[in-house]
């Protein structure tokens, strides 16, 4: 029983290994700037690889290791293609708003960039500085940011199941109550914004106050940075985070 347990994990181990090194070679042979846009598909096969053969080995029957080495290719085909999902929202929306797709945290922290688009294995992210969002002062988004938003709405039309969560956050400027207000304001106004638009995706909208903030908020520059809605975009309930915290 001992001996079988350690072919069951080995089975496990081998294909795993395989398949990430497949999908890793696959990358090499991709530019420098577009490998980490497909890193949420490699862990997702991987991950699905692992969850797989779990539950073969789990299956009732005499050949488990067949089991679990047939639940690992079925798992790595399902995370595979969930991370498949994500790149490719991601880049279709950085294609729609006329950027890219950049990962790197520095770029959240670049005065420069109003607009960030970044993915990971479970979510997509749309960062929006408050200043092409909203006038001073104001929870209504402008004419400018409702293009934006109906560029947005124009690919999530095209997966209906991708769950859509809006977030505001504030600088510390004022009381936290107020901020918290201001913030959860703000992202209702995305929200319903999208959600207008007719597409049939699940929509939630949260605030953080200043909670997370990106930098320290020491100067008005610091703060600008820090005041921005943030619009997540998940493929199913389990991919869900607490945005107001740090992940």
């Amino acid at each position: 029983m001992k001996n079988a347990k350690i072919k069951y994990i080995s089975t496990i181990l081998v294909i795993s290994s395989l398949l990430f090194t497949g999908c890793a070679q696959k990358n090499e042979d991709l530019p420098a700037n577009q490998k980490d846009e497909y890193a949420s598909t490699k862990q997702g096969a991987v991950m699905g690889a692992f969850i797989g053969a779990l539950i073969g080995m789990m299956a009732n029957g005499k050949h488990k290791s067949q089991n679990a080495a047939l639940g690992a290719v079925l798992g790595a085909g399902i995370g595979g293609g969930i991370g498949y999902s994500v790149d490719n929202q991601a880049k279709q929306i950085a294609k729609e708003l006329d950027t890219k797709v950049d990962n790197k945290p520095e770029a959240l922290t670049n005065p420069d960039n109003d607009l960030v688009i970044s993915n990971t294995d479970k979510y997509v992210k749309i960062m929006l500085r408050d200043k092409m969002m909203f006038k001073t002062g104001s929870a209504i988004p402008t004419q400018d940011a409702a293009l934006k938003l109906e560029k947005i709405t124009n690919v999530l039309r095209k997966y209906p199941d991708t769950i859509v969560q809006v977030v505001g956050f504030t600088d510390s400027r004022g009381t936290y109550e107020y901020n918290q207000k201001l913030s959860e304001q703000r992202a209702k106004n995305v929200g319903d914004r999208i959600y207008n638009s007719g597409i049939e995706n699940l929509i939630y909208s949260k605030g953080c106050s200043y909670n997370k903030p990106l930098v320290a908020n020491k100067t008005k520059d610091d703060m600008a940075l820090n005041r921005r809605v943030e619009i997540y975009l998940y493929p199913n309930q389990q991919s869900i985070v607490d945005a107001c915290k740090a992940q």
